[in-house]
């Protein structure tokens, strides 16, 4: 077979390489490790769309040694180190798919190699480390630990996604299959990928065995890898082209955070910045690193305030890249049950509120402290998105906008405080059973306002120039249409039961 694969390399593949590399000088005296040969030799034949999607990316194109001799503010690599092995070839399929095999349950031999199905952040670390160290601390490589281990998110989770079934009038409630959370919420949280061993497939070059992987495929950013590290860097980069440009984008954004209960990319979208990205952006550029405010972009997506390095066009720092996404974040907006300030660590499980429960805030809105971050660290935060926003605003602006999302946040944090007094009320009344916050109809119209309404407010607040978001569109209009729902609810309840 080895034989039969360097045939074709010699045969197709190289010259391919080679013209899809032609436009660039440097690129002439770029070399394919033997293994990344082999690999594209088979590849370029059966799954040809990895393989050019490959061919256009930059790990095509450089030499890990050239790439650690960029200066500090262009260099897209942060090891000082690489192995020897690898800096003389381009980043290829081998150079991703062998390394740290023997952390891998997913490594098999294949044609003469042991291969890794999943490249995980801990490979990527090879020549990102910086950027992996960052990652791994951040909610995102939680996430789905976060959602999973936490009893009260997986009993939302559960009463969300399980199946009912009607038996003898009763509503009964089982618990959601694998198949429907790899769709669902482990979507974009992550799903726990474990490997069972070997299964035999029918190919084209006949049967081949390849590991048999449960919950896969999964490109969630919380992901847990066979190699026991969490996270997935195809979530932003998608393979096999990991191009800054689609990362730097809303729309990679846009998969995960989105109405009705994330409207991150809808208010983007409607919002001033949205309105002059949907019409300049194709006169921007992406890919440039540093990423130059006011001339490779002229207004900020996602990644510009949460994760991008940003330079003036005098080149002066403006701020560090990060892949700590939380990391300039001083409060969460996303209701859990109400707005409050980040938490310290990545993972969420570790808190306790003063009612016992894993939750930043007790059901009445008091924030368990000890776990979130100081006001001394807000302010920190607090000044680093600022120093972003006053190199394109007047300081009067800004501070005018921020002053404008903390009356946002104390506004819907008591909407939902109203709507907690009113499902207490029912609890009371005996109308709902407390057992699951998440099952009955009192508790779904509390749930819908925090987890909907509330933070699309803020959502719509944080991003200024989206008044429909704060409006009508899961807006003040349904904060308040949704109280009345929960009074008249429970009113009804109580007439019916009272005439029982």
């Amino acid at each position: 077979m080895i034989p039969f694969v360097f045939f074709l390399i010699a045969a197709f593949v190289l010259p391919i390489y080679d013209h899809a590399c032609a436009s660039d000088q440097a690129a002439q005296e770029l070399t394919l490790s033997p293994q990344t040969q082999a690999c594209i030799g088979c590849h370029r034949l059966y799954t040809p769309g990895i393989v050019h999607d490959w061919m256009t990316s930059r790990h095509s194109k450089t030499l890990p040694a050239a790439a650690i001799k960029k200066s500090r503010l262009e260099r897209r690599i942060s090891a000082e180190n690489i192995p020897g092995v690898l800096q003389k070839s381009v980043v290829g399929c081998f150079e991703c798919h062998s390394l740290n095999a023997d952390r891998h349950k997913d490594n098999f031999q294949h044609m003469g190699y042991n291969i890794n199905v999943i490249v995980t952040p801990n490979d990527c670390r090879t020549c990102h480390p910086i950027e992996a160290d960052q990652f791994v601390g951040s909610k995102k490589s939680f996430a789905y630990k976060n959602l999973m281990d936490n009893p009260v998110y997986y009993s939302l989770v559960s009463t969300i996604t399980g199946m009912r079934r009607l038996e003898k009038n009763q509503l009964l409630a089982e618990k959601p299959s694998d198949a429907t959370l790899q769709e669902t919420c482990l979507g974009c949280h992550g799903t726990k990928v474990e490997s069972r061993g070997l299964k035999t497939v029918s190919t084209k070059l006949g049967e081949m065995q390849f590991p048999d992987l449960a919950n896969w495929p999964s490109q969630g950013v919380g992901r847990i890898n066979p190699d026991g590290s969490t996270g997935a860097c195809s979530a932003c980069h998608p393979r096999h082209a990991f191009s800054i440009e689609v990362a730097r984008k809303p729309y990679t954004c846009s998969q995960c955070h989105l109405e009705p209960d994330v409207p991150a990319w809808n208010v983007y979208r409607e919002s001033k910045h949205g309105n002059i990205y949907s019409s300049k952006y194709q006169q921007w550029d992406f890919n440039a690193v540093p990423w130059v405010i006011g001339k490779d972009f002229t207004a900020p997506s996602c990644a510009t305030c949460h994760n991008s390095l940003i330079v003036t066009p005098d080149n002066a720092l403006v701020v560090e890249r990060t892949h700590d996404f939380g990391s300039r974040l001083w409060v969460r907006l996303f209701g859990l049950i109400y707005s409050h300030p980040q938490p310290k660590s990545g993972d969420t499980t570790i808190i306790r509120n003063k009612d016992g429960l894993p939750l930043p805030v007790t059901f009445a809105g008091e924030p368990a402290s000890e776990y979130l971050i100081d006001k001394a660290e807000e302010a920190k935060r607090f000044s680093a998105m600022g120093v972003l926003c006053t190199n394109c605003h007047g300081s009067n602006w800004v501070a005018g906008h921020f002053a404008k999302l903390d009356h946002t946040i104390k506004e819907t944090n008591e909407m939902t405080a109203t709507a907690t007094k009113m499902m207490a009320w029912g609890w009371e009344e005996k109308i709902e059973d407390n057992a699951n916050p998440f099952d009955e109809s009192i508790e779904q119209f509390w749930a819908t306002q925090w987890l909907f309404y509330g933070n699309s407010i803020r959502y719509a607040s944080a991003m200024t120039g989206a008044p429909d978001y704060a409006s009508f569109k899961n807006g003040w209009w349904n904060l308040n249409v949704n109280l009345q729902h929960m009074k008249n609810w429970i009113e009804f309840k109580r007439e019916t039961t009272e005439k029982d």
